[in-house]
């Protein structure tokens, strides 16, 4: 699943624009996005226009973060980003 701060319209439609099979949460309290440790500090870019930060986490079934993927700090392409992830799922990450 995906989250952002965006409303539950906007999540809709970008989900429903970009055709994704998942779906997108909206956490415009940023309620998730704190306790995911998504919200950006003062003074870091983007805090301004208050969009979270790109992290991607790997949770096993007991609910827990088994490894977290910050996509923008990491500049990780985007395009090979979903292939590590399943690789990680594969090896028991």
């Amino acid at each position: 699943m995906g989250v952002s701060f965006d409303s539950v319209a906007d999540q809709k439609k970008f989900a429903e624009a970009e055709g994704f099979p998942y779906p997108l949460l909206s956490d415009p309290d940023k309620t998730m996005g704190a306790a995911y440790d998504a919200c950006r500090q003062e003074g870091e870019k983007y805090f301004e226009a208050g969009i979270p930060r790109r992290i991607s986490y790997l949770i096993n079934p007991d609910g827990k973060i088994a490894k977290a993927y910050d996509v923008e700090n990491e500049k990780l392409d985007l395009a090979s980003h979903a292939a590590a992830i399943l690789a990680d799922i594969r090896a028991g990450s």
